[in-house]
């Protein structure tokens, strides 16, 4: 299979470069899977869990929102935050949903469609995380 290269980057740190095989991107518009030769496209990230495949070995990255830039040098991911499964601390952020939780009666109109939509993001991978075995 072929190779493209691939970076993941937060403000905090890059989080990948390397060659991968494929990686599966949560697009705002829908998921969206990245192979070598793919099309020049930019697309906006949801927070979700970003897939990289190389090797046969998948890794699973959470990214809470960002773009992501198909080009002929491969593919860009600028997160607003990647945080790796290893490196979650499931407690603190189950601890962030309830505080988005509490502040929705604060919001109302299109703030509160947006803070719902984004409560309802966190909740998504939250459930992923507590209900597969993540493969």
């Amino acid at each position: 299979m072929a190779t493209f290269h691939f970076d993941l980057v937060s403000p905090e740190k890059m989080a990948f470069s390397g060659e991968v095989d494929q990686v599966d991107v949560p697009g705002v518009e829908g998921d969206f899977g990245v192979l070598a030769g793919h099309a020049p496209v930019v697309a906006a990230i949801r927070p979700g869990i970003l897939t990289v495949i190389s090797g046969g070995s998948k890794e699973k990255i959470i990214v809470l929102g960002g773009l992501a830039e198909v080009s002929e040098k491969g593919l860009t991911v600028l997160a607003d935050v990647a945080t790796s499964l290893d490196e979650l601390d499931r407690a603190e952020f189950a601890e962030t949903i309830s505080e988005m939780e509490a502040k929705l009666a604060e919001k109302e109109g299109s703030e509160l469609d947006r803070a719902i939509e984004r409560l309802d993001h966190y909740k998504s991978i939250q459930h992923e995380l507590s209900t597969t075995a993540l493969h």
